[in-house]
C-alpha cells in the first residue's frame, strides 16, 4: 500500500532539492516513489505544478512501438513493412501522446491543485506517494531540511517522526 505525504517549505525551491535528494534515495534503492509533484506558489499566487512523470511523453513512446508494430505487421500483408511501420508509429505516437496528456497518474491532479492554492506566495510544496521506504536512511538525508507536513497517510508515530526531522531536532535521528 502507498502512503502519500505533503511537505510544505518556505521558499520556492527547497521542494525541488528536496526530491532531488529523494531520487538519489531511490537510485540507491531505499525509496521507491510511485509518484512525485512539486508545487510552487509564486509571488503573483499563481500555482505551477512539475510532474516527475511526463505521461504525454511516455504515451507517445509507447505508442510509437506499438504502432509500428502493428503497422510492420500489417505492411506485412501488403509487402511493404517499412512503410507499415512508419505509418504504424505515426498513428500510434498521435494516439498515444493523446492518450497520456489525458490521464492522470498516481496523486490525483485536482488533489494537489487544492491543496496547493492553501499554500502562502512564494512558498513551494512537495507530494510524493511512496511504495516502500526505508525510514531510517530517509530521516536521515532529510537532516537540515526545514518544512511542515501538511498532509499524510503516515501513521501519527510515523508522522510525528517525519515533522520532528523537517523541524530540526535532533531527537528524530536518534530514533
Amino acid at each position: 500500500m502507498s502512503e502519500l505525504v505533503v511537505v510544505g517549505f518556505e521558499n520556492t525551491e527547497e521542494a525541488d532539492r528536496v526530491l532531488l535528494r529523494l531520487a538519489k534515495l531511490k537510485k540507491e534503492y531505499l525509496l521507491d516513489l510511485e509518484d512525485a509533484v512539486v508545487v510552487v506558489r509564486d509571488d503573483e499566487g499563481k500555482v505551477h505544478l512539475k510532474q516527475s512523470i511526463n505521461l504525454t511523453t511516455a504515451g507517445a513512446t509507447s505508442g510509437f512501438l506499438s504502432g509500428g508494430l502493428w503497422g510492420m505487421l500489417v505492411g506485412l500483408l501488403f509487402l511493404n513493412p517499412f512503410a507499415g511501420f512508419v505509418l504504424g508509429g505515426a498513428i500510434g505516437t498521435g494516439a498515444g501522446a493523446l492518450s497520456g496528456s489525458l490521464s492522470d497518474y498516481g496523486i490525483n491532479d485536482d488533489f494537489i491543485k487544492s491543496l496547493a492554492n492553501t499554500i502562502p506566495n512564494n512558498s513551494s510544496a512537495l507530494f510524493i506517494l511512496v511504495r516502500k521506504a526505508q525510514p531510517e536512511k530517509v530521516m536521515a538525508e532529510l537532516v537540515g531540511v526545514t518544512g511542515k507536513v501538511l498532509r499524510t497517510s503516515l501513521s501519527p508515530d510515523q508522522e510525528r517522526k517525519l515533522q520532528e526531522a523537517l523541524a530540526g531536532s535532533t531527537a528524530a535521528a536518534k530514533t
